[in-house]
């Protein structure tokens, strides 16, 4: 007889994050991990660093989302839709990319390639884009 083993490092709660799935003991949701190992092309070791997690945490997110692709994919749509309209509102007044290619692709298109696919394509464009509203404001500053 086999005994399934369950390993807890991730948990929901409706008053955290938005009930979004994060990490035990922290309030860092699982989407931000993915988010900086797709777009940021960072590695786990560099993840587990820069978050202050250990790698089994790290690990546990990640495939949190290759569990749950579909839902966290939605999830990091939304959080891309909520932070435009943020900047959209006037509260902010950096030029916001915009992510409208990350809509139609599937996010796993970068996992192993971020220089391949749609995904590194609309990446790069919104890094041009928020590149230039930056620079566009700092030469105004000097000006």
């Amino acid at each position: 007889m086999n005994t399934i083993e369950s390993i807890d490092l991730i948990y929901r709660n409706p008053k955290i994050r938005g009930g979004r799935p994060c990490i035990v003991g922290t309030d860092l949701r699982v989407l931000d991990i993915v988010i900086s190992k797709i777009f940021a092309e960072r590695t786990p070791e560099q993840l587990a660093e820069d978050y202050a997690l250990s790698m089994a945490e790290v690990y546990a997110a990640l495939a949190y989302y290759h569990c749950n692709k579909a839902e966290v994919d939605e999830d990091i749509r939304e959080d891309f839709k909520r932070s435009d309209a943020i900047g959209n509102s006037g509260l902010v007044t950096v030029q916001r990319p915009v992510y409208e290619d990350v809509e139609v692709v599937s996010v796993r298109d970068s996992m192993d390639d971020p220089d391949e696919g749609a995904i590194g394509e609309a990446v790069r464009k919104a890094v041009d884009t928020a590149t230039m509203g930056v620079l566009d404001l700092m030469e105004k500053d000097v000006e």
